[in-house]
C-alpha cells in the first residue's frame, strides 16, 4: 500500500470515528446534593454518612464522574462509595491516612483524570471554597468505567466515611453526580492478560494469553481493532498462535473485528532471558478500534481502564550479586575521581576538565523536592563521603541523591555530556534498594553516540535486580554495605549518558524520601581510528570520448582517497600522501575536497601554502607525491580528495 493511501486510510477512519460520536449525540446530565452533615471519626465504615441522588430518566449510562467538596481535617482518613441503581458498588476513594495528613476534599473523580486522588502533595490544604468548579481533577482508586452500561434510572447512593479514631471530625458540603448518556452505536472492548508460570526458571518458555472481548450488550461490532503487546526486557520472542496475526517487532496484534458477545485470543510464547529473582512486568492494551468505546479510550495508556492489562512474573532462584563485565579500553582509562572534585551542595549544574578527554558537564533536573539533611552532606545534591558508602572501606566521595518524591511518577535526571567520544564507561550506583511502604527504588540507564541511544550492562547487587538497562530494588540494604550496588557498564562509544532515578511501581503512590549516590566513573580514553580508501574513476579516452570510454593512452582518470575516522577521538595533524605512478601524468589544477567523494567542490591549488590549505583541509603535489592535510577529525568525519590523471 501506497504512503498516500495509508495516509487517506487513516483520515478517512478518524473522520468515521468523528460521525459516529456526532451521531450518537451523548448528553450529560448533573444530579447534585447539598444537604451537609457530620463525618464522624470510627474504626470502621459500618455507618456512613450517606448522600443520594434521584435519576428520574432511564438511559444507557456511557460515564460517571463525581465531584465532592468536604471539610475536614486529615482528608487522607476518608473513604468514599458511590452504589448504582442496580448495587453495583465502587470503592473511589480508599483512604490514605499513612500518607496524606492535608486538610479538606474538593475533587472531581475522574478516569480521564492524569493524577490518583490522594496522590497530590501530602500536607497541602485544599480549599473551602465551595463548587463548581471543583479545585482538583483526580483519578479515583478504583475506576468509574464499572457504571458504564448501567441503567441511569433510581437511587444512586454516595457513602462517606472517616476510618479512623480521633478528633478530627468533617462536614460533608456538596457533591455533584454527572451521568453522560452512551452513544446509539458503541463497543464495549476489554482486555484480560495471563502468564503460563509466575515464577519461571530463567531459559524456560513462558506463554502470554490475550483476549479482547466486546460485551454482550454492546449494539455495534468493532472492526479495525488492534492491540499492542510489545514483549518487555527479560523476554524473547519465540512464536505466536491464534486469532488474527502479530508482529513481535512492533508488537501490534492485528485482530479485525470482534462482534458483540464475542472474544478473540492470541497466545504468544517467550523465552525468560531475565536474572533469578527479577521481576517482569508485560502490558497490553487496545490501540486502536472503528467505533467508540462505552467505557474506554484506545490507545490512551490508561491504566483504570478495561482495554489495558498487566501482568507480571518473578523468575525463580536465588539472586546474588553479579559479576560486572571487564572494561576494555584499548588506549587505557581516565577515571573521574569524585575525591578530587568540588561540587557545591545544591547546585543542579557543574562542569569540570578531564585529562584526555576535555570539558564534563553535569546536569540535574527533578521535579521532586531536593533534601537537605545534614547526615547526606547537607542541601542535596551534594558531594559526600558518610552517608552513602556503597560498602567502601575507607569510604570515598561519591554524588549523593536525596529527595522527596510525591509520585512514582517523578524522577531526578542526570545528563552527562562529554566534549568527545570515549570507547566505553564503567561506573557504579550505590544504594538501589526497598523499603515496603516507603519506596522502590528504579534506575534507568541509556547513552547516546551522535544521538543514536546506545544501551549498557547493568550489573545486580543483592538487593535489586536487572531487566534489559533498568535496575529495581526489592529488599532493604543498609547504605555502608554493597548489596546496593548497581555498576553500570558502556562497552560502546557514547558521548552522553543519562541517568534516570525514581520508583518502580511497587512502590507507594507517594513514595516519600529515598537517596542513592553516583560514585566515580572511569572512561575509556578517546581512540582516533583513521581509514582510507582510493577509488577510480575513467572519464573519457581520445577515440570514445565519455562514452564508453577505455583504459588507453590519453584517457583521462578521475581519483578519489577518503580518509574517515570511525574511532570515538578527535584525529589532530593528519597527513596523508600518495605516489602517483610512472603510466599517469597529473592533470594540473584538478584538486578538489570537501567531506566526501560526492561533495568534493572546493578548489585546492597545487601548492602547499595560502588559505586554501586551511578551508578546512589542504592538498598539494610535489613531483609525483600527492599530499593531503587536516587539522583535525572528529569521531565520524570524513575527508575526501579528488583528482585527475592521464595515462600515458
Amino acid at each position: 500500500m501506497s504512503a498516500w493511501a495509508v495516509m487517506w486510510r487513516s483520515v478517512l477512519a478518524l473522520l468515521g470515528l468523528s460521525l459516529a460520536q456526532a451521531a450518537g449525540a451523548q448528553t450529560t446530565t448533573t444530579y447534585t446534593n447539598s444537604t451537609t452533615g457530620n463525618i464522624n471519626s470510627g474504626t470502621s465504615c459500618t455507618s456512613p454518612l450517606v448522600r443520594s441522588f434521584s435519576v428520574g430518566t432511564s438511559f444507557v449510562v456511557g460515564d460517571v464522574n463525581l465531584g465532592v467538596f468536604a471539610t475536614h481535617s486529615f482528608r487522607g482518613d476518608l473513604r468514599i462509595t458511590l452504589q448504582a441503581p442496580d448495587g453495583t458498588r465502587v470503592q473511589l476513594v480508599d483512604g490514605d491516612a499513612q500518607s496524606t495528613s492535608g486538610d479538606n476534599f474538593n475533587v472531581l473523580l475522574d478516569d480521564s483524570g492524569t493524577q490518583l486522588v490522594n496522590s497530590d502533595s501530602p500536607t497541602g490544604n485544599h480549599s473551602t471554597t465551595t463548587p463548581p468548579p471543583f479545585q482538583n481533577t483526580f483519578i479515583p482508586n478504583s475506576a468509574l468505567s464499572a457504571f458504564a452500561g448501567k441503567n441511569s434510572l433510581g437511587t444512586w447512593r454516595l457513602e462517606i466515611c472517616d476510618l479512623y479514631t480521633g478528633a478530627d471530625n468533617g462536614s460533608f458540603r456538596y457533591a455533584a453526580l454527572y451521568l453522560t448518556s452512551a452513544p446509539a452505536t458503541y463497543a464495549d472492548l476489554s482486555l484480560t492478560k495471563t502468564v503460563s508460570n509466575a515464577n519461571p526458571a530463567a531459559g524456560t518458555t513462558i506463554t502470554y494469553t490475550l483476549s479482547v472481548t466486546n460485551a454482550a450488550g454492546a449494539p455495534t461490532t468493532a472492526t479495525g481493532v488492534a492491540v499492542t503487546d510489545l514483549l518487555p526486557a527479560g523476554t524473547s520472542f519465540v512464536s505466536s498462535s491464534g486469532f488474527g496475526s502479530y508482529n513481535s517487532i512492533t508488537g501490534v496484534w492485528t485482530v479485525g473485528s470482534v462482534a458483540p458477545g464475542q472474544t478473540r485470543t492470541l497466545a504468544i510464547a517467550a523465552t525468560v532471558t531475565a536474572m533469578a529473582s527479577a521481576s517482569v512486568t508485560n502490558t497490553a492494551e487496545v490501540t486502536a478500534s472503528s467505533v467508540v468505546d462505552l467505557d474506554s479510550t484506545p490507545n490512551n495508556n490508561n491504566a483504570n481502564e478495561d482495554d489495558q492489562e498487566s501482568v507480571s512474573f518473578t523468575v525463580a532462584g536465588t539472586r546474588v550479586a553479579g559479576t560486572p563485565p571487564l572494561l576494555s579500553c584499548p588506549s587505557g582509562t581516565t577515571l573521574f575521581d569524585w575525591d578530587l572534585i568540588s561540587w557545591t551542595a545544591g547546585s543542579l549544574n557543574n562542569s569540570y576538565a578531564v585529562t584526555g578527554i576535555g570539558t564534563v558537564n553535569f546536569a540535574i533536573t527533578s521535579t521532586a523536592t531536593w533534601v537537605n539533611n545534614a547526615g547526606f552532606g547537607g542541601q542535596s545534591p551534594t558531594n559526600n563521603n558518610a552517608a552513602i558508602t556503597g560498602g567502601l572501606s575507607p569510604a570515598q566521595y561519591a554524588l549523593h541523591q536525596y529527595l522527596d518524591f510525591n509520585t512514582q511518577s517523578e524522577t531526578a535526571d542526570t545528563v552527562i555530556t562529554l566534549p568527545t567520544a570515549v570507547p566505553g564507561a564503567q561506573f557504579s550506583v550505590f544504594d538501589i534498594d526497598f523499603n515496603a511502604g516507603q519506596f522502590a527504588d528504579k534506575l534507568v540507564i541509556t547513552g547516546s553516540y551522535q544521538g543514536a541511544t546506545v544501551l549498557p550492562t547493568l550489573t545486580n547487587g543483592i538487593s535489586n535486580y536487572v531487566v534489559g538497562n533498568t535496575a529495581v530494588g526489592d529488599a532493604g540494604a543498609a547504605n555502608t554495605t554493597a548489596n546496593g550496588t548497581v555498576v553500570v557498564t558502556f562497552t560502546q562509544p557514547i558521548d552522553q549518558i543519562t541517568i534516570k532515578y525514581g520508583n518502580h511501581t511497587t512502590a507507594p503512590s507517594n513514595p516519600g524520601g529515598q537517596a542513592m549516590a553516583l560514585h566515580d566513573i572511569t572512561f575509556c580514553r578517546p581512540v582516533a581510528v583513521l581509514g582510507v580508501t582510493k577509488v577510480s574513476t575513467l572519464i573519457s579516452d581520445p577515440t570514445n570520448g565519455t562514452t564508453n570510454p577505455r583504459m588507453i593512452p590519453g584517457a583521462v582518470v578521475e581519483y578519489c582517497i577518503l580518509l574517515t575516522n570511525p574511532g570515538s577521538g578527535t584525529a589532530t595533524n593528519i597527513v596523508g600522501t600518495d605516489t602517483i605512478p610512472a603510466t599517469l601524468n597529473y592533470t594540473t589544477g584538478s584538486m578538489l575536497s570537501g567531506t566526501s567523494c560526492g561533495a568534493a567542490t572546493i578548489a585546492e591549488d597545487d601548492d602547499a601554502t595560502g588559505a586554501d590549505e586551511s578551508d578546512p583541509y589542504g592538498a598539494s603535489i610535489a613531483g609525483n607525491v600527492l599530499t593531503a592535510t587536516a587539522a583535525t577529525m572528529v569521531p565520524n568525519a570524513s575527508f575526501a580528495l579528488k583528482f585527475r590523471t592521464t595515462i600515458r
